[in-house]
């Protein structure tokens, strides 16, 4: 495949290296300023990982050009149904996930699972934690907002999250940023007995790397709007 990098720092470098080594050709290397449209045309598939006030512009870009794209940059969501509507207008394919890693990405129907057992019991309270490294724009991070609408969708009693302290309605997002950290998350349920704990610690970022490279080897030739669900092929 002929790639287009829409944003070439830690990310995309890691990116590139996967692509090169799995016979892959980087054909445009764009920094988090701008596109060239003519140089993007040549590629088969877009991987854009920039910043959130920028992000939705790219992905128009591609879906005018038919260029397959999938995108990692969280913080945009408030266009996200644009964006599909966009990309179906287009006729052009589009995946976005708040976590590439494909380890993350099992630990989000684990999330799912635990907390449908969790839905019927009393005495428990919810709460998450999430720790990023400090070059980390957004918090909390898109990985813990899936991990909290999921739980959000299965416990009726929870509707929201926040950062400001827990309340009867809210899932409590501890957001920390530490130097160095690729990427944390728990998920915590917590009684006067005892107490349920899971979660996915990153050690570098070669998994979200390799999770974006394989779902950009998925995109390639589609059309349509999917998710890291149907990469994996992982059922509901």
């Amino acid at each position: 495949m002929k790639i287009a990098l829409i944003g070439y720092g830690k990310m995309g470098k890691a990116i590139e290296s996967l692509l090169l080594n799995r016979g892959h050709e980087v054909v445009a290397k764009f920094s988090r300023d701008g596109i060239d449209r003519d140089k993007l045309e040549k590629a088969d598939v877009a991987i854009e990982f920039t910043r959130p006030e920028v992000a939705f512009e790219n992905l128009k870009t591609c879906f005018e050009l038919q260029i397959p794209v999938i995108t990692g940059t969280t913080g945009w969501l408030d266009d996200y149904d644009e964006a599909v509507n966009l990309c179906k207008k287009h006729q052009s394919a589009f995946l976005y996930a708040s976590n590439f890693s494909l380890g993350v990405n099992i630990f989000f129907e684990i999330n799912k699972k635990l907390a449908s057992l969790m839905r019927q019991q009393t005495g428990y309270s919810v709460s998450m934690e999430e720790i990023h490294h400090t070059q980390k724009l957004d918090a909390p991070s898109g990985t813990a907002i899936t991990l909290a609408e999921q739980i959000i969708n299965q416990i009726e009693e929870k509707n929201a999250w926040t950062l400001n302290g827990p309340s009867e309605e809210e899932i409590q997002i501890n957001a920390k940023r530490i130097e160095g950290v690729p990427g944390t998350h728990s998920i915590q349920y917590q009684s006067n007995i005892d107490t349920i704990e899971i979660k996915h610690t990153a050690h570098n970022r070669q998994g979200f790397a390799l999770g974006a490279v394989v779902a950009a080897e998925f995109i390639h030739n589609q059309r349509g709007v999917f998710t890291m669900k149907d990469v994996l092929k992982l059922q509901s």
